[in-house]
């Protein structure tokens, strides 16, 4: 393992799925010492043909190094943590093995209550915060598939201080192309990116459409208005109120006429999948409850999300 202050990192990306293959793969076609975490099934399909991305960026396909949780070691420097919200728990066990004394975690999941539960685990010292955006699939066959140009990563260390590890993994990062920053503020980036998750998840998960079907249906775009306003508002008086960059942002991203974009949630849904239903649109809705905002448009899509999941979870999805 690196010594601290060393600019080179040993990382372990948790899973090759469309955050992780993404992102872990374009660290290890820069050059990176990146290995996957993987279950059996995934880890041979990597081992026989290697790790696949497309993307309008440019596409890759070569061999990465993967491990099973079993075989791990503690003497990685960084791990990138990739899963899903109702997976935490088992991730967390996961990567357990390849924790050593100085190993950051990087968690890339929607939201934030998330962090308490890494903290309780391993320790705030040893998380830092981190969020992106992309537009990304695993296909069947095992194919990581980006759409659009959108490839963004934020890292930064939660008390905005620099440090050495921070310094070393902006360092493999700006040897890829992805579209990287450090915040020193990343709790506040954070918070300005549930803002727009939590509406783009609420209002595409309740009318089962694109952006740009919301917003050309009667009352669409007064939806996506209200749920911004609603979501920017909780952020307010949750002390971290969003500036004017990220207002901008999110509105153009929930209005724009030719939107052809959803929540990764809406997917999940229509593949009959689970949903981070409780994660994203029930945590912002609770705060919305604590802050007395409006909460009405979080409430039905927290209600329409919940009623899937109990479809769902009884076998009365119907053939899609």
């Amino acid at each position: 393992m690196r010594r601290e202050g060393e600019l080179a990192m040993k990382i372990l990306v948790l899973g090759a799925g469309a955050i992780g293959g993404y992102f872990g793969g374009r660290l290890a076609q820069a050059g990176a010492d990146v290995t996957f975490l993987v279950r059996p099934a995934r880890l041979e399909a990597l081992r026989a043909s290697g790790l696949t991305i497309e993307s309008p960026l440019g596409h890759f396909n070569g061999p990465v190094a993967t491990a099973l949780a079993s075989e791990l070691r503690p003497d990685f420097d960084l791990v990138l943590l990739t899963c899903k919200a109702y997976d935490l728990d088992s991730s967390l066990e996961a990567i357990a093995g390849g924790m050593g004394m100085h190993t950051v975690i990087v968690p890339l999941l929607n939201g934030l209550a998330h962090y308490d539960v890494i903290d309780a685990r391993f320790g705030r010292h040893r998380v830092m915060g981190g969020t992106c955006m992309i537009d990304s699939t695993l296909t069947a066959d095992g194919v990581v598939r980006h759409s659009g140009t959108l490839q963004r990563m934020v890292v930064g260390e939660r008390d905005g201080a620099a440090s050495p590890r921070l310094d070393a993994f902006s360092a493999d990062l700006s040897r890829t192309a992805i579209d990287w920053s450090v915040s020193d503020n990343i709790t506040q980036t954070l918070w300005d990116k549930l803002v727009f998750l939590a509406a783009l998840a609420s209002a595409t998960c309740l009318f089962r459409g694109t952006v740009r079907e919301i917003v050309a249906s009667p009352g669409g775009r007064e939806v996506m208005a209200r749920a911004l306003d609603a979501n920017l508002e909780i952020a307010r008086r949750a002390g971290f109120p969003c500036g004017q960059p990220a207002i901008d942002f999110a509105r153009g991203r929930l209005t724009h006429p030719d939107g052809g974009w959803s929540a990764s949630m809406l997917r999940d849904l229509e593949a009959g999948g689970r949903v981070e239903a409780d994660h994203i649109v029930g945590w912002m809705l609770h705060k919305a409850r604590v802050y007395g905002a409006d909460d009405t448009v979080l409430s039905m899509a927290f209600t329409h999300l919940k009623t899937y999941e109990q479809r769902r979870d009884a076998g009365r999805l119907p053939h899609l």
